[in-house]
């Protein structure tokens, strides 16, 4: 799965969970402070994740993803161990 696979699976995610235009999310975007996504939504943008591309983003990390890229190197980095 490509780095572009990731953000635009993200990107729908973001979507569907927290009303986010898939145009606006881009890795260098920080959830909450440019995205609006609240830390309920970003629980459930984790356990979507998880679901669609077959990681596990562990709940005590759930504060150091802030960014896009940040999302998207976990699960680069699971899909390609």
């Amino acid at each position: 799965m490509t780095r572009e696979e990731i953000i635009t699976g993200l990107a729908e995610i973001l979507n569907e969970v927290a009303d986010v235009e898939p145009a606006e999310v881009t890795e260098d975007k920080a959830f909450i402070e440019d995205l609006d996504v609240d830390s309920l939504a970003m629980v459930e943008v984790i356990v979507a994740v998880e679901e669609r591309f077959g990681v596990s983003l562990p709940e005590e990390e759930l504060k150091e993803l802030r960014l896009v890229s940040d999302i998207v190197l976990r699960v680069e980095k699971q899909l390609t161990a």
